[in-house]
């Protein structure tokens, strides 16, 4: 031991489990990596939770190898939202897995989806919760009706590895929980509902809140970890919230983009956001404000389909353009819409035109995000902080800031493992003050056009209305 205090964060993603060690000031000192592979159908999009495990042991080791052995306080983990296996304790393992793991895209449960659609329970209601196909609730469902038997229970995907760190059955918090059915108000799960659709009390684990201590590292994985026996391990949260940690978007009124493949919206408010078309749902923070947000299907994802992958070479185009850039059928957010698909408002004539089109649609989708949630009546004060694949473009930061209308903020570092580091290291100072001392500053964009893509915006609006994707009355 060196006498440094540092913490661990882990990020169970789809594609790779990510680890870094960080220290009291943030400074990240040592980082892990390992592949994951999965199983894509159709509907399908399985992965072996085993993989998950060896992924996640391996990360930390290189991590906490590379960081040079300071004293690791805590550590805290996040996963995909929505992923969901069975596991039973037996002797020697708390959490083996009964099945594997039902990724957060699998479709599949769409009969058990529409029960629940059918009778839902009135605290989701009341939360603006309309639960889904792929969230875990249907999914645990499914799992269920073909996995009965006596000693199952329900698992998220950081549960696992909580559980093993541990060498108990660990409880699962309340923001991987939200998809599988609990209140986010009182923290509970809604047994007698649950029960009713065909979820038993006896299959849940029991609920803390982010940032709850689990347990401690046990001895019989400490070593392979590389973490120290008797490490506090604390509740984490979802990878989304993850990032928003790692953005330092946490007091009210702020706002994050996290602009890639799709488009995802998040963001801080003091009161429970009301949404009367459903698109929007919140998760409680560890300090008790809540986080509402949500996901959209439009982004950058259609450059990729449409041009097989970033081309800065098409950039700095102006075109009196914009497409709505859905790579497939159907929006989720900030409208839903079954039918909805890419379209292109204006005329283009060739490839630079076509990728400038595309570029302005991921802004003002973004924008129609915003103005959704500030329709509602939620605050949406100053800058916007950006994340995601295009902030590795100049080009399309400054496009943000021109379409956005605001001041754009790139984090250093929006790593979900570096939010699980600053989770972990909250503490009594608090979520707050802690990403204050461990979150690096950004780098800050200001408009330089303003009112640049507004009569592009007015008119990407009136072609949502027209074709009756959107309601009216969006500011444009």
């Amino acid at each position: 031991m060196t006498g440094r205090r540092a913490w661990a964060g882990v990020d169970l993603g789809t594609q790779s489990v990510r680890a870094v060690v960080a220290e009291e000031d943030g400074t990240v000192i040592g980082r892990g990596s390992v592949q994951l592979a999965g199983t894509r159908d159709g509907g399908r999009h399985e992965q072996d939770p085993e993989s998950w495990w060896r992924a996640v042991v391996e990360a930390l080791r290189r991590a906490t190898g590379e960081a040079g052995g300071p004293e690791v306080a805590g550590i805290a983990c996040c996963g995909t939202s929505g992923t969901i296996l069975l596991v039973e304790d037996v002797p020697g393992d708390p959490a083996r897995p009964l099945t594997r793991g039902l990724m957060y895209d699998d479709s599949r449960a769409t009969a058990e989806a529409a029960r629940i659609a059918a009778a839902p329970a009135p605290v989701w209601a009341a939360a603006g919760l309309r639960p889904q196909r792929t969230w875990a609730l249907p999914k645990a469902l499914w799992l269920h009706e073909r996995h009965p038997g006596p000693g199952a229970r329900v698992a998220h995907q950081v549960d696992l590895i909580t559980s093993r760190l541990i060498g108990r059955p660990a409880a699962t918090d309340t923001s991987n929980a939200l998809k599988t059915g609990a209140d986010p108000v009182t923290g509970t799960w809604p047994h007698e509902d649950l029960d009713r659709l065909g979820l038993p009390p006896a299959l849940l684990p029991s609920l803390v809140r982010p940032g709850d201590l689990l347990g401690h590292v046990d001895p019989a994985v400490a070593e392979a970890t590389g973490l120290r026996e008797g490490t506090r391990v604390v509740a984490g949260m979802t990878d989304g919230c993850a990032a928003q940690i790692a953005a330092g978007v946490l007091e009210p009124g702020r706002w994050s983009i996290a602009a890639g493949t799709t488009t995802v919206l998040k963001g801080v408010a003091d009161v429970l956001p009301a949404d009367p078309t459903g698109v929007l749902y919140s998760h409680r923070s560890p300090d008790g404000r809540w986080w509402p947000g949500g996901a959209s299907s439009a982004g950058a994802g259609l450059v990729t389909a449409v041009f097989g992958g970033p081309r800065p070479d098409l950039e700095g185009r102006e075109v009196d353009a914009v497409t709505y850039p859905l790579t497939g059928t159907g929006e989720r957010f900030p409208f839903q819409s079954g039918d909805a698909v890419a379209f292109t408002v204006g005329d283009v004539h060739d490839d630079a035109d076509r990728h400038a089109a595309i570029l302005r649609g991921v802004v003002l989708a973004a924008r129609l995000c915003l103005d959704h949630v500030a329709g509602l009546g939620l605050a949406v004060e100053g800058a916007v902080t950006l994340t995601g694949g295009v902030t590795r473009s100049e080009h399309w930061i400054r496009l943000h800031a021109d379409g956005l209308g605001r001041e754009v903020r790139v984090p250093a570092e929006a790593d979900g493992a570096l939010g699980m580091a600053v989770l972990a290291a909250a503490g009594a100072d608090g979520l707050v003050a802690t990403s204050r001392r461990m979150l690096a500053p950004a780098r800050v964009y200001p408009p330089e056009r303003l009112g640049r893509l507004d009569a592009l915006y007015a008119r990407l609006v009136g072609e949502l209305v027209a074709r009756g994707w959107l309601g009216e009355g969006v500011p444009a």
